[in-house]
């Protein structure tokens, strides 16, 4: 999949079959959309292209208002979106800045300079909720009239239901909020998981004897916080089981390495010996968050810090090896 921020570039699709939103978790209803847009654009001999914007319209206006809790909480990073934008079967992605210029478009300004110009849209594909122009004037009818108007088709796409619950952002926000990561994974199709490089941190866990993989998280706000049983894709060629740590970390001083952001910190339950000590450095992981175990927690010393930490991969130790068991009976009653 190509992607390009903005759409002035030469490598760009003349024309394109194209769906707009923010894409937040490629949930199951954006990849049943995504599946009906590739199946259209390979219809009409177009490449698919999905236009995104980066920061979120909410995260764009909560800055302006300076009404910070209007902003949403975040599902996943640019760097997961595109990943699952490619994997849904997309040929490109165009990621527009979202500022003031283009939140001061009118509707028929949006139309002319982004979908006729800018992108040679041939055929729209958006959802049942979408709006779109200064003051989210803009409305599907609208959109279809320009469309007749401006030559491309335009075509809405109904809600997707899992359970008779409408699949949205907002529901994935809340079950991760809640912690149901089962409940997310339902939404997903998959398990919630971050990616992204390891970075060096304060090296604190090394110091407790629980050296940590360091990822940030590039958003203040993410839907999912606190500690989690987890696995981690990337580092070697299976998967390595671990505890992390997504958030502030309020155990920490405010002048540590990281301060003030968001840090997705996993110690592996085991480490690769392959790896020796430093071999992760630089690296890109995926790490899936399969239990919430409980809140971050303020520990009030280093030594009920590492005994909290301990706890915890005690817990997830006991996680994984429920799950072991469950599978193996699944297995035997399955006859396989």
């Amino acid at each position: 999949m190509q992607v390009f921020r903005g759409f002035r570039h030469p490598g760009i699709a003349p024309a394109c079959a194209l769906t707009i939103g923010n894409f937040d978790g490629v949930h199951r209803g954006h990849q049943a959309m995504l599946a009906l847009l590739t199946t259209e654009a390979r219809h009409r001999k177009l490449p698919s292209c999905v236009l995104t914007f980066e920061p979120h319209p909410r995260d764009y206006f909560a800055a302006l208002t300076k009404k910070p809790e209007l902003a949403p909480a975040r599902v996943g990073t640019l760097r997961d979106k595109l990943t699952e934008l490619a994997a849904c079967g997309v040929d490109q992605t165009v990621v527009l800045p979202f500022d003031a210029r283009l939140a001061g478009q009118t509707p028929d300004e949006f139309v002319d300079r982004v979908l006729v110009h800018g992108l040679g849209a041939r055929y729209v594909l958006v959802g049942d909720d979408f709006r779109f122009g200064a003051k989210r004037a803009g409305d599907y009818a609208m959109l279809d009239a320009a469309g007749d108007a401006r030559g491309f088709d335009v075509a809405r796409m109904q809600s997707y239901e899992v359970h008779q619950t409408r699949v949205s952002s907002s529901a994935v926000r809340e079950a991760l909020g809640k912690g149901d990561m089962a409940r997310a994974q339902a939404l997903l199709g998959r398990p919630y998981s971050i990616s992204g490089h390891v970075v060096h941190g304060r090296k604190l866990g090394r110091t407790l004897g629980f050296p940590t993989l360091n990822m940030r998280f590039k958003h203040w706000k993410p839907a999912a916080n606190g500690i989690f049983a987890v696995l981690v894709h990337g580092l070697v060629d299976r998967p390595i089981q671990g505890v992390a740590n997504l958030g502030v970390r309020p155990s920490l001083d405010a002048n540590d390495v990281n301060a003030g952001r968001v840090l997705l910190e996993t110690h592996c339950l085991e480490w690769p010996a392959e790896l020796a000590g430093e071999g992760a450095y630089g690296k890109i992981v995926r790490v899936e968050l399969l239990l919430k175990l409980h809140d971050e927690l303020r520990y009030t010393s280093l030594e009920a810090l590492k005994a909290g930490i301990a706890k915890d991969g005690d817990d997830a130790r006991a996680f994984f090896a429920s799950t072991h068991r469950q599978t193996t009976r699944d297995r035997i009653q399955s006859g396989a």
